[in-house]
């Protein structure tokens, strides 16, 4: 995982007090992710697959901690030319208080700022492509079938200009009504 140590802790406007401290995503963390992942996701990431992004070069970790207990976590990875939202998510028992906002900000506060990054979603999941939008990313197209565990599609997502990662006009599809 990249190294990259200069961690912040902003408080956002709309919680009180500092909030969980952001730091990098440490192998220690990866039992208490798995229980957040588990309680995520339909098709949860393993042990291994987080342990392969970590050992990327290209890739930052981020936990949200509070109270000694990771309540959030971020993979974030470079691929060609763009960054990939790999996964993030926070305790079930602790959404709605800003910490996936602040651990996609810290991240790309870790990149350059004109850098595409790109992520996929349910889009079925209205609370994630919302906080999404608010951060800048727009929907550019649809992955068929995506999601192993029900088949759902993934709405395809980007945060600045998908050509200019080498992606091909052409290959950007229409997002179909109500989506």
């Amino acid at each position: 995982m990249t190294a990259r140590t200069s961690i912040h802790h902003p408080t956002e406007p709309d919680q009180e007090g500092p909030g969980p401290e952001i730091r990098p995503l440490a192998y220690g963390d990866l039992p208490l992710v798995i229980s957040i992942e588990r309680r995520s996701f339909g098709s949860p990431w393993s042990v291994g697959m987080f342990a392969l992004e970590m050992s990327k070069p290209d890739t930052i970790g981020l936990a949200a901690v509070d109270a000694g207990r990771v309540v959030g976590y971020l993979v974030l990875s470079r691929f060609d030319r763009a960054w990939h939202l790999m996964n993030v998510a926070t305790a079930p028992e602790q959404r709605r208080r800003g910490i996936a906002s602040r651990l996609i900000r810290e991240a790309f506060g870790l990149i350059a700022g004109d850098e595409p990054v790109t992520l996929e979603v349910r889009p079925t999941n209205r609370s994630a492509i919302g906080l999404y939008e608010r951060l800048g990313f727009r929907s550019f197209g649809l992955r068929r079938g995506y999601y192993p565990d029900n088949g759902e599609d993934a709405l395809i997502m980007w945060k600045g200009d998908p050509e200019a990662a080498g992606v091909p006009a052409e290959s950007i599809g229409e997002i179909p009504a109500g989506i």
